[in-house]
């Protein structure tokens, strides 16, 4: 396998075909354009068959690679290796736990990622669940803005959330949207047993499909003209307020 001095970059065709065979996580893919090869376009096509992010690009973007065989691919190897919600869930609640998660809706900053992964571990959550397309990748800055903590708390990376909603709802989740759409606050809303918290990308919120599939719809309380907070900040708030239900016995209004 052909690899950068970035240990997270791979090139070559065969390289990154090797890796996606070997079910390795990658975060993204830069395809030069223009290029009319049988195996590159075979290493593309698995590439969207394994909902990996190809991103097509001029041959001047690898430059940094010149004196290598390329051959007009560069995969980034993710440095988490994802979970599966699905076996997750079940693993939690044979511990006896009342398993809390924080679901991301293409929430593509990786600074806010980080921090929201910070807080989450902080916050005793069990996992973070993100989109495969639309979201922020899983890379070092985010690793770094995190300060580690990606890389000790399990990050699920879900095809649907739409269907990962549907799935925690059966499975006895209450789940709740943070969205200014919603008419209680989330000191009103029960945030206790197995939960998740969804939150949304800061210029659309929670996508309405998603909304739709939430047991409740909470807001947090703002005043003096603000009409929206930083996502990180939210979500820290509302893991928060969750940790407070959590470890009081109260009785929520809704």
């Amino acid at each position: 396998m052909y690899q950068s001095n970035n240990k997270n970059q791979i090139y070559g065709l065969h390289a990154v075909k090797e890796a996606l065979g070997a079910g390795t996580d990658l975060i993204k893919v830069q395809a030069q354009r223009g290029i009319q090869n049988p195996l590159f376009d075979e290493v593309i096509a698995l590439c969207r068959k394994n909902d990996v992010p190809v991103t097509f690009v001029p041959r001047e973007k690898f430059e940094f690679l010149r004196d290598k065989n390329h051959q007009g691919i560069c995969a980034y190897i993710s440095p988490i290796t994802y979970y599966s919600l699905e076996n997750l869930v079940p693993e939690l609640f044979e511990k006896g736990k009342d398993p809390f998660l924080i679901i991301l809706d293409r929430v593509t900053d990786v600074r806010n990622l980080g921090a929201i992964a910070r807080t989450a571990l902080c916050a005793g959550v069990d996992a973070i669940v993100v989109p495969y397309t639309e979201s922020a990748p899983v890379n070092d800055d985010a690793v770094k803005t995190s300060a580690g903590a990606l890389l000790k708390i399990p990050v699920c990376r879900e095809k649907h959330l739409k269907t990962t909603l549907e799935y925690l709802n059966q499975s006895g989740f209450t789940t709740v949207a943070c969205t200014e759409k919603a008419r209680h606050d989330f000191h009103k809303t029960p945030l206790t047993g197995p939960l998740a918290i969804v939150m949304g990308n800061e210029e659309n919120g929670i996508g309405n499909d998603l909304i739709k599939k939430c047991t409740y719809l909470s807001k947090i309380p703002m005043d003096f003209g603000v009409s929206s907070l930083n996502v990180s900040v939210a979500a820290g708030i509302a893991m928060y307020e969750a940790i407070r239900q959590r470890n009081i016995s109260i009785e929520p209004e809704i």
